[in-house]
């Protein structure tokens, strides 16, 4: 059944911003294990902040009282109680900060885990339309700054909101006309906090996916710096990183205007306000309206909250980030997985002439294909017996790798099915069809581990240093027992430390390495001398004669190390036969294979 994927996300300018609050709350499902001590440590943030409040009404009874009454030990007393509320207030704010250190680290890393699992389990589709660097962007930076977020915005944004409203009753308690006057700015505060939190969005969404451009230029220059050099092309690549690194220095300047817009509205109101109580409540108390101790209470809960007023800006801003940082995590979480399929499923018996690998009228059309455009594979028919070795042969571009892909399911067919002695591949899980079906792929890709690692990832659990050598024997890949620690060494990122000739080999012997029941090979030997293709292909034939296998073939010397070839054209199969019998009876196959020694050899024949 085919896959419908959702396209990478859209331009910024045609997508529509959702809210913050709903973005940041899918976060809960990875925060509900930790909440009891985020929740603690909100608690302890809130206390210590209010424990800030009190000192202000210290400062009121010393001026009213000690001072006043000029007692030097009710000054001492008084000092020693503001100390005392001082170090409680940083014992507090460190506690707060040794309870959430740990658990976000670990939510930290559960989300990414849980972002690097589902990019296994999404189809092949999905990374051929994704960017590199758009994906490693969410697993890195991204989350990075949701763990930011839950570390400090998450609670300081309550915890500021408390102490504010606190600190707004407290002074309304010591003069409602002086907390009035504070008050003014609270309605240009909201208002320009409101529009910041607009813009800054579309901003800061725009800023991470530059950041994923940039990653992506960067990856591809580093694994393609063989062809940059070879070709001279550093001076362009050059002017693409500085095009995207200069878009990306607009974007967060144009973020640090907007903060700092808003922060000049946020600390400049409340300053001026401040200014206003602290002329007002100087002719009170000069009039004898208002004590001087009230008065130092007054402003000095007012400078309390200073902080958490001129916080409002950059913890918008940081929550911001963490909201577009959880939306272009989930864009990757909410994508479809590939079905597993059923587990366990029971294999019916073969029916006659039904056996071994069949395509059963198969169309295949890439889910992003325009509409009305014609499949790359049209009610293919193909019927490869069991133990049989069928080659694939077709100009470029004819959908012979696309085919290929259909069997281990790294694409589904759109309709029509493929069976596996009888068996619907689709009723068997994914891990016990790619345990029976092999592939070696035309590109071979080697990961950054050791040679021998590469080679057994084709093969179960159970296997060990027997099936390594028989492997390497196959793919004639003994040039391993010359590296410097053998099976042992380390390969380079990609394998790029190898030749290609010698990554070839090491990906066919790990499509072998298995045994598979089923062996698909795309091109194994294009990269190979013509002496060491011939060992291969002597090798080749004795693991071919147990096993059925479906080859993609270009050259004469591959499709001989076959029982049979057909010919994809059009997207169908136009023919099936014997290399000799094509030569002979089919026009484009003759054609495909002129211009090679041997197809002109076969032609004389």
């Amino acid at each position: 059944m085919a896959t419908t994927l959702p396209p990478p996300p859209p331009p910024l300018e045609t997508r529509e911003a959702s809210s913050t609050v709903r973005t940041l709350l899918r976060l809960w499902p990875y925060v509900r294990p930790v909440r009891a001590r985020l929740l603690t440590a909100a608690v302890i943030a809130i206390l210590a902040s209010c424990i800030g409040l009190v000192i202000p009404l210290v400062l009121k009874w010393m001026v009213d009282g000690p001072i006043a009454d000029r007692d030097p030990a009710g000054v001492w007393l008084g000092a020693l109680y503001l100390l005392l509320l001082g170090l409680a207030e940083a014992l507090l704010f460190g506690l707060r900060r040794w309870l959430v250190a740990r658990p976000l680290a670990g939510v930290e890393a559960g989300m990414r885990a849980g972002l690097y699992r589902r990019l296994q389990r999404l189809p092949v589709a999905f990374h051929d339309r994704w960017p590199s660097g758009q994906l490693l962007s969410r697993g890195t930076t991204d989350l990075m700054l949701v763990r930011m977020f839950l570390a400090f915005p998450l609670t300081f944004l309550l915890v500021n909101g408390v102490t504010i409203l606190v600190g707004v009753i407290i002074m309304l308690i010591q003069d409602w006309a002086l907390g009035l006057v504070v008050l003014i700015p609270a309605v240009p505060v909201v208002v320009t906090c409101l529009i910041f939190e607009k813009r800054y969005s579309r901003a800061s969404r725009l800023g991470q996916d530059q950041v994923g451009d940039l990653t992506t230029v960067v990856e591809e220059s580093v694994l393609g710096i063989r062809v940059i050099k070879g070709f001279g092309r550093h001076r362009s690549q050059a002017r693409v990183f500085r095009k995207l690194s200069e878009d990306l220095r607009g974007t967060e300047l144009r973020k640090a205007r907007l903060l700092g817009a808003i922060m000049s509205v946020i600390v400049t109101l409340p300053e001026l306000a401040i200014g206003t109580t602290l002329v007002l409540g100087t002719m009170r108390v000069a009039d004898g309206d208002l004590s001087a101790g009230t008065l130092v209470a007054f402003l000095s809960t007012a400078l309390a909250l200073r902080w958490p007023v001129d916080s409002i800006g950059f913890l918008l801003a940081m929550s911001q980030e963490a909201a577009t940082a959880t939306e272009r995590y989930f864009e990757v979480m909410d994508t479809e997985e590939e079905e597993p399929g059923p587990h366990g499923a029971r294999t019916p018996a073969a029916s006659a002439g039904d056996d071994g690998l069949r395509f059963h009228d198969v169309t295949f059309r890439y889910p992003d294909a325009p509409s009305g455009s014609p499949p790359v594979l049209d009610r293919v028919d193909l019927h490869i017996r069991p133990g049989e070795s069928m080659a694939l042969v077709g100009a470029t571009g004819s959908g012979k790798t696309t085919l290929t892909a259909l069997v281990p399911r790294l694409h589904e067919a759109t309709s029509g099915r493929i069976t596996l002695d009888g068996t619907d591949i689709t009723a068997l899980s994914r891990e016990e069809l790619r345990c029976r079906v092999s592939v070696a792929f035309e590109e071979p890709t080697l990961f950054s581990a050791a040679v021998g690692e590469n080679v057994l990832m084709g093969a179960g659990a159970a296997a060990g240093k027997d099936e390594l050598e028989r492997a390497l024997g196959v793919a004639q890949a003994d040039f391993v027992h010359a590296l410097p620690q053998g099976t042992d060494t380390q390969v380079g990122e990609q394998g790029l430390s190898l030749s290609g000739g010698q990554r070839q080999r090491l990906a066919l012997a790990r499509a072998v390495v298995g045994q598979p029941d089923f062996l698909v090979l795309d091109d194994p030997l294009s990269a190979l001398d013509v002496h060491t293709e011939a060992a291969v292909e002597a090798a080749l034939r004795r693991v071919l004669a147990d096993t059925t296998a479906l080859i993609v073939a270009h050259r004469p010397s591959t499709v001989l190390l076959a029982d049979r070839v057909a010919l994809l054209s059009g997207g169908r199969i136009t023919a099936v036969g014997t290399h000799h019998e094509l030569l002979r009876t089919n026009a484009e196959y003759a054609h495909l294979m002129a211009g090679d020694p041997v197809g002109q050899k076969e032609e004389q024949r």
